[in-house]
């Protein structure tokens, strides 16, 4: 697993955070260094997928990146099922073929290269949905089309698995949980340049809502239960049901 260091050295100019081939060489080291107890979210996402799975469906995962995801519900799931993942970067989409076929995952897997943003996602026969820290990075006039895309290609008993970066509806506690996690950040290896430099990058790409607006967003748009399963800090996992 290569290093993140994409951000060590002091840049001049810094561009929009995006998934080009540097970020995908490196980020799977990324996510367990940049996101709080990203194993056991992953854990949990596991755990229920086993309980939603029915069989002859689809297993989405939206924003699929390097198809981590698809490698522990590879030998979690036992029922016939496609694993489809969905990403903006062919690159992403490279690495996640590639690691795969490294591990011999058994499924049959489909990888589609498309934007998000994007209208007529294609979503059809879903026992789940997978959306890990991808919704932030849609634009907010999309997300509601997005769920509802999401909601109406969902099969009734199954659900959508959310995990979002989130703001608090308190400007005090928002500026705390922010701090917790930059020292989160700096554990795991993250200077302060890293740190501030890639907060710049995402500024204007990764824009979070309060917890109550994302609950709100799934309710609205096809959901009929949803609650929240994780909660660190600034970090938000939420399960919806059809």
């Amino acid at each position: 697993m290569m290093k993140d260091e994409i951000f060590k050295g002091k840049k001049d100019l810094i561009s929009d955070f995006n998934f080009r081939k540097e970020v995908a060489e490196v980020f799977d080291d990324m996510l367990n260094r940049s996101v709080p107890f990203y194993q056991e979210t992953q854990r949990m996402i596991r755990e229920i997928a086993i309980d939603f799975t029915q069989p002859k469906t689809n297993v989405y995962d939206l924003g699929c990146s390097t198809g981590t995801t698809f490698l522990i519900l590879d030998k979690a799931i036992e029922e016939d099922v496609r694993f489809i993942g969905i990403d903006y970067s062919q690159d992403m989409l490279d690495k996640a073929k590639e690691k795969m076929k490294r591990h011999g995952v058994k499924k049959i897997c489909e990888f589609v290269c498309m934007d998000l943003n994007s209208p007529g996602l294609p979503i059809n026969n879903a026992s789940i949905v997978i959306m890990n820290l991808t919704l932030q990075f849609i634009r907010p006039l999309w997300r509601e089309k997005v769920i509802q895309s999401i909601a109406k290609g969902i099969n009734k008993g199954g659900c959508l698995i959310l995990i979002e970066k989130v703001l608090s509806i308190d400007s005090t506690l928002n500026r705390l949980f922010i701090k917790y996690y930059y020292d989160f950040k700096k554990r795991q290896g993250y200077n302060e340049t890293e740190i501030a430099q890639k907060r710049e990058a995402l500024e204007n790409v990764l824009i979070p809502y309060r917890p109550e607006e994302n609950r709100a967003l799934l309710l609205e748009n096809g959901f009929r239960e949803c609650d929240i399963f994780f909660k660190w800090y600034n970090f938000c996992g939420m399960l919806a049901i059809k």
